[in-house]
């Protein structure tokens, strides 16, 4: 708790150099300790310490306590919680901590908010309050702090669901905790980013050529969505895939490459049709502009009978939503919607507990799943924990990026990398391509964008 509070303080110093006057909210747990340590180390450094308690005082933890008696021996004083100060230059969320599993409500919810309305950024201590630590789920109303320290270990619920929106910057500190301790626990996750996965990609042979670099077939498009197969069409181009054909409607066949011409269009009106183009393939990326009527599922029911390795994605889900099957050579890429029509239960029963969610799919499925959000994650067969990627950008929310998505895991399976590697590098390339091409902005970027942002990110890593 003592490393706690001072880590914490040296944060804050860092962070917002000029504050002078802070507010600390503390609960009564150890998270309210890491509080009153930090208070008293802000004290003995000269800064203007408000501590705003919540919770009876005299059921701190015995930690807390001792953390409290030292705070007011440095000569400050707790005072009940009434309402924030104006004049904070921050506020130091220690409410609630990583234990919390129910609603929050009452004078709690009520300094939540407050915080959240004030004008001070707010750094949480371990976790932005209301936030829980396991599943990035909000319990009511949670704090959206600008910075996050989280000590010991990283929560995964910061990473994915409303945790990326909640944590603001996150940084770690381990406490100086022995590494042989950290060597006696499992791990409930991975995080994964491109800077980690990029070293996982094999670099290409100097006298590679589109022959060994695999041959992506995207198959889509129904009438008046032609444009989401083109897209998955071009980010493999973009991800390093020798060839791609995009088996789509006739009605806009001979449209669809007019912009793209490096790409191989081949109208289909049927499983016969398709069956011709798919012989060349190595790869089959399903589900663009797919739709859901006869053509779509005759479509569908052809791909599945194929002996290659899938990427699924969009209306084939849905489709696939109505008749569930089994197949262990696929990445499946649901958003929540579709993740919730896969397992019959509710959007919401999904945002829930999105890492329970994507052990189900997999467990139903089988392959690898991807379920797509803030905090991506990538569920594959066996004990090993589900992958989560820490990259994020709110630019992101617009149309076309999941087929994006889609064409970028079919490109990596057609290269040779197989299906869990190719799931958790995708994910992380696709996050990174957005963040490359986003120029700091929060919206207004379009999927075109991020495709043409790929190749850079091959060059910084050496590999493609």
């Amino acid at each position: 708790m003592q490393r706690a509070g001072v880590a914490a303080l040296q944060l804050l110093r860092t962070r917002w150099p000029d504050a002078r006057r802070l507010v600390v909210l503390a609960g009564t747990g150890n998270n309210g300790g890491d509080g009153y340590v930090l208070a008293a180390e802000a004290l003995a450094a000269g800064l203007a310490v408000r501590l705003l308690q919540l919770g009876d005082h005299d059921k701190l933890s015995a930690e807390s306590a001792a953390a409290a008696a030292s705070f007011a021996r440095a000569g400050g004083i707790a005072e009940p919680f009434a309402r924030l100060p104006g004049d904070a230059d921050v506020i130091v969320d220690g409410l609630l901590g990583t234990g919390l599993k129910r609603e929050v409500s009452g004078r709690w919810a009520a300094a939540i908010d407050s915080v959240n309305a004030a004008r001070a950024p707010a750094l949480a201590l371990d976790i932005p309050s209301g936030l829980d630590a396991d599943t990035g789920r909000v319990h009511g109303t949670a704090v959206r702090a600008d910075a996050t320290v989280s000590f010991i270990a990283l929560k995964q619920g910061l990473f994915t669901a409303r945790g990326p929106d909640c944590c603001g910057e996150i940084h770690f500190d381990g406490l100086d905790v022995p590494p042989a301790i950290y060597a006696t626990e499992m791990l409930s996750a991975r995080r994964v980013d491109w800077g980690k996965a990029r070293e996982l990609l094999p670099r290409r042979r100097r006298d590679a050529h589109k022959g060994i670099a695999g041959h992506v077939l995207v198959v889509g498009g129904a009438p008046g969505m032609s444009g989401a197969p083109r897209l998955a069409g071009e980010a493999a181009l973009r991800a390093g895939a020798g060839l791609v054909t995009v088996a789509t409607h006739p009605a806009h066949a001979n449209l669809l490459n007019l912009t793209r011409p490096e790409l191989m269009v081949q109208g289909v009106d049927g499983p016969e049709a398709l069956a011709k183009v798919a012989a060349r393939a190595s790869v089959v990326a399903v589900g663009p502009g797919l739709g859901r009527d006869d053509w779509g599922r005759a479509l569908l029911d052809a791909v599945l009978s194929l002996d290659l390795p899938l990427v699924v994605d969009a209306d084939a889900l849905n489709l696939l939503a109505q008749a569930p099957r089994r197949y262990e050579r696929w990445i499946l890429t649901p958003h929540p919607g579709e993740a919730a029509r896969l397992l019959g239960c509710s959007i919401a029963d999904v945002e829930q507990d999105r890492f329970a969610a994507a052990t189900a799919l997999q467990q139903r499925y089988g392959g690898t799943v991807v379920l797509k959000g803030a905090g991506t994650l990538v569920r594959s067969a066996g004990q090993r924990p589900p992958a989560v990627c820490s990259d994020t950008t709110p630019a992101m929310a617009s149309a076309g990026m999941g087929d994006a998505l889609t064409g970028i895991l079919a490109a990596l399976l057609a290269q040779g990398i197989e299906l869990e590697q190719a799931g958790t590098t995708g994910v992380c390339l696709h996050v990174a391509a957005g963040v490359a091409a986003d120029r700091g902005a929060d919206r207004g970027m379009l999927a075109g964008d991020l495709i043409f942002a790929l190749p850079g990110l091959f060059a910084v890593s050496g590999g493609g």
